[in-house]
């Protein structure tokens, strides 16, 4: 397989080589028209999020121009797999169109998984988590080192390492990175912390004050004052895994009060509930709205 650098986008990766044309190429390709629904989403598609309006922004468009542009699909029996194009392909089905055009290519599936990241790599709006999974998936698939996947992708080793490294974080993290609720730095600000409680309590708080990424990282260097830096150490294998009604409590008293909030149960009657804060006023505001004055 051609190792040629991905990140200088799909007609790059996809174009002949000198002396002819490389199997899989563009100009190796068959231009056809197929039918809307002959056409299989891509396995390998690492945006999990389409907005609503920017997909009917664009049906509108393909209403009035048409589709400029082929999607890149490959022949799977009596029907047809998208290689590139999901964007165009759920705007086509918005507008009721009934054929657009494609591309019908012979890629293997490594070839559809690396063309799947390179297109949605060139887009500023897939989240820091999705393209880390997305790299996850494909090493776990296809084997190879870091380094190997940034040569094929275009992008540094530290770039590559950087967005795996977010999947260290908790999920109630990672899902305010997908939400855009903290940015990739904020997240990656928190990884020095040494365990998942601080990681969620300091995101509740970035959050809640809306820290930038530095004082995001001036916080986790003075530290988390949360009971993960005095409780005794256990096994995270047989730590208990928190109640979903508590992880919905504390994201309710976090709204409520404006800043961090952990409940951690020792027993089914027994435990804690620790309300952070930043600065005295912080105080008098929190045990102001308890008291209710």
């Amino acid at each position: 397989m051609n190792k040629r650098r991905l990140g200088r986008g799909l007609e790059a990766l996809l174009g002949h080589e000198e002396g002819g044309f490389e199997p899989g190429s563009l100009e190796a390709s068959e231009l056809v028209h197929v039918a809307v629904d002959q056409v299989d989403p891509n396995p390998y598609q690492p945006r999990r999020v389409f907005p609503p309006s920017e997909i009917a922004s664009l049906a509108e468009s393909l209403r009035q121009h048409g589709m400029l542009q082929p999607i890149l699909v490959r022949a799977m029996g009596d029907r047809y797999q998208l290689i590139a194009g999901e964007r165009r392909l759920r705007a086509s089905i918005e507008a009721q169109l009934h054929e657009i055009p494609a591309r019908v290519m012979d890629l293997d599936d490594q070839r559809v998984f690396e063309l799947a990241m390179v297109e949605n790599l060139q887009r500023e709006d897939l989240n820091a988590v999705d393209k880390a999974t997305a790299f996850k998936d494909y090493l776990g698939r296809y084997g190879g080192t870091q380094e190997e996947l940034a040569g094929r992708l275009g992008l540094d080793r530290s770039t590559v390492s950087n967005f795996i490294r977010l999947l260290e974080l908790p999920e109630e993290v990672l899902g305010a990175v997908r939400n855009g609720e903290i940015s990739q730095g904020h997240a990656r600000a928190l990884l020095p912390l040494p365990d998942e409680e601080s990681r969620i309590v300091a995101c509740r708080r970035v959050i809640a004050e809306g820290l930038s990424v530095r004082q995001t990282e001036a916080l986790v260097a003075t530290g988390i004052p949360t009971p993960a830096k005095t409780r005794v150490r256990r096994d995270p294998a047989h730590a208990p895994e928190k109640q979903p009604h508590l992880i919905e409590l504390e994201q309710h008293l976090h709204q409520r009060f404006g800043t961090a909030v952990l409940i951690r149960a020792r027993t089914p009657d027994r435990g804690q509930i620790i309300i952070d804060y930043n600065n005295r006023d912080e105080f008098e505001r929190v045990t102001s709205m308890i008291r209710g004055s």
